[in-house]
């Protein structure tokens, strides 16, 4: 990897997302040779993603490179590349471009769909974790319209707009309203020869409620500002097959549409070496301990969605979201640095800053830790919230006036098919 020697210990960190970029920053003034890998060159602010796919952001907008970030640092390496393998007993890294040795390690890979082993889901449906994966969705979501204007058969223009979201979390209701959004605003404009009333948005929850994360005030609230956008909100159902153009149940019903996203559950992305039995807990999550230790291992850490900490509070480890990976990040760089210089741990202890998400213009749910409110004011909380954790000046600046304009014309530029999407054909 070109990677000089160092007196200094070396940090290697996998992953360079918002724990891996956290820790990175907390390290890079310190007396230790950080290299972070990263099969991107680019950080991406995930909670954006379903804006990419609906036309109201440019993917550039929530992308930051990552060699901009901890540009300037002294004993600061990047490499692009894929890690394939970590052998444990030779302290190395194996991947792509070659081998690496490591003093310290951080497995900081995030998580990925998880489609529960089915695999026509998997090869047919829609994920949305990726930039790609947000390109490919715009492009077949425009390209379904387009389609549907050249064809007579009305069952067929029917399947190709309607949409099926499985998974009721926050990706799901804030995808489910940006799509209500555009039938109800854009649709009518961009095809008037076309009847875009009979698009459906369905939105597929398997339990009692959408959004179970977050207070019952906030998920009766979502659903009601859903439907009120004409989403149909499903519950207590769970799908289990899907071919193309047919979505199947656990229950009698069952949809026509020639397109599925799937955000109905992650899965930790491991890396082989260390994903024996005995170091995964539930969802392939490395079991790590108070000081992001993954057990067994002095010397090898996980912070993030990858890594699963039990506590009294939470048995079943921290939500896999921003806020706890940006916060093991930073308590894990303080550690390293006490390690360096043998100095004892600090405990891990997660500060519940709440949670939010929003349904569309005007409407949104925050759960804080001493308030709860919906409407209006959350949807400004939910702005200012996500504009100030986005790196870069310019993407918040971008990000802003892309957001007032939309506001005020009623409009989302970015409806854009840059790279024709082919689904691929039932068998």
């Amino acid at each position: 990897m070109n990677i000089p020697q160092s007196s200094f210990p070396r940090v290697i960190i996998i992953g360079g997302g918002f724990g891996g970029i956290s820790l990175a920053k907390k390290l890079c003034k310190k007396e230790v040779q950080v290299v972070l890998i990263d099969k991107h060159n680019y950080h991406t602010f995930q909670p954006l993603l379903y804006q990419v796919s609906t036309g109201g952001l440019e993917p550039d907008s929530i992308a930051y490179p990552i060699r901009k970030v901890l540009q300037g640092y002294p004993n600061f390496y990047f490499r692009l590349t894929e890690v394939k393998r970590i052998d444990t007993d030779k302290k190395m890294l194996q991947t792509n471009i070659g081998e690496i040795e490591y003093d310290y390690l951080v497995v900081a890979t995030g998580s990925e769909t998880n489609f529960f082993g089915n695999k026509n889901i998997e090869t047919l449906g829609m994920a949305m974790k990726s930039i790609p994966q947000s390109l490919n969705l715009r492009s077949l979501i425009l390209e379904n319209f387009e389609q549907a204007l050249l064809t007579d058969d009305l069952h067929e223009r029917d399947a190709l707009m309607n949409f099926v979201i499985v998974g009721g979390g926050p990706t799901g209701v804030e995808l489910a309203g940006a799509l209500a959004e555009i039938k109800k605003g854009i649709l009518p404009k961009d095809y008037p020869d076309l009847d875009t009333r009979r698009a459906q948005i369905n939105l597929i929850q398997g339990s009692d409620r959408i959004l179970p994360a977050m207070s019952e005030i906030a998920s009766s609230k979502a659903e009601r500002f859903l439907e009120g956008l004409g989403v149909n909100v499903w519950k207590n159902i769970r799908v289990t097959d899907y071919n193309g153009k047919h979505v199947a149940t656990n229950t009698e019903t069952s949809f026509e549409s020639e397109t599925l996203v799937w955000a109905a559950g992650v899965k930790a992305a491991c890396i082989e070496g260390l994903n024996a039995k005995e170091l995964l807990c539930r969802g392939g999550r490395l079991r790590v301990n108070e000081f992001h230790q993954v057990e067994g291992f002095k010397e090898i850490f996980a912070i993030g969605d990858v890594a699963q900490m039990e506590t009294e509070a939470f048995p079943e480890g921290h939500p896999m979201m921003a806020q706890p990976a940006m916060q093991q990040g930073e308590n894990l760089g303080e550690n390293l640095v006490r390690i360096v210089e043998n100095k004892p741990l600090k405990p891990f202890v997660y500060k519940d800053k709440g949670s939010m998400a929003t349904v569309g213009r005007n409407k949104a749910v925050v759960d804080l830790p001493k308030f709860k409110f919906q409407g209006v004011f959350a949807w400004f909380v939910w702005m200012f919230v996500h504009l100030y954790f986005l790196i870069g000046f310019r993407n918040r600046v971008v990000v802003f006036i892309n957001w007032v304009y939309n506001y005020i014309r009623f409009d989302r530029e970015a409806r854009l098919i840059i790279r024709p999407f082919k689904k691929i054909k039932a068998k």
